[in-house]
């Protein structure tokens, strides 16, 4: 992973009007473009990732998924609100949804330390939190 000097130094002493990411003919990529790039590497992984082969995978699903980890690191809502580049706090709570793993760290939270679960947590229960 490069660094932000890295990174920086692609875009510094750079005209505004010169774009940093080309395509193979040395144009500017599109939105086309990168939808198509991440399409096709999806469909290279998915040997190693079976999964895939029944999911979406676009740029947008990227931009969601970055969102919802920042949310589970406990980066504050305003700085991803920054990050996506969203005026409104209501667009972003749409891509920083709770997964089922924090709503069951939440939960974990109200047993008190060193006690069992007042109730088992039986298959009906965690079919339960999965629908949530």
């Amino acid at each position: 992973m490069r660094t932000a000097d890295e990174l920086s130094s692609l875009i510094s002493g750079r005209p505004p009007e010169q774009h940093v990411f080309l395509n193979r003919c040395g144009r500017p990529i599109t939105r086309f473009g990168v939808h198509a790039l991440v399409k096709r590497y999806a469909r290279q992984i998915t040997n190693q990732f079976p999964a895939l082969k029944a999911k979406r995978v676009s740029p947008h699903t990227i931009r969601h998924t970055t969102a919802t980890y920042l949310v589970r690191a406990g980066v504050d809502i305003n700085t991803i609100r920054a990050w996506l580049g969203h005026v409104s706090l209501n667009t972003t709570n749409v891509y920083a949804q709770i997964d089922l793993e924090m709503k069951s760290r939440a939960l974990a939270q109200l047993e008190p330390a060193g006690k069992a679960p007042r109730r088992p947590m039986g298959s009906d229960l965690m079919q339960f939190l999965r629908s949530l």
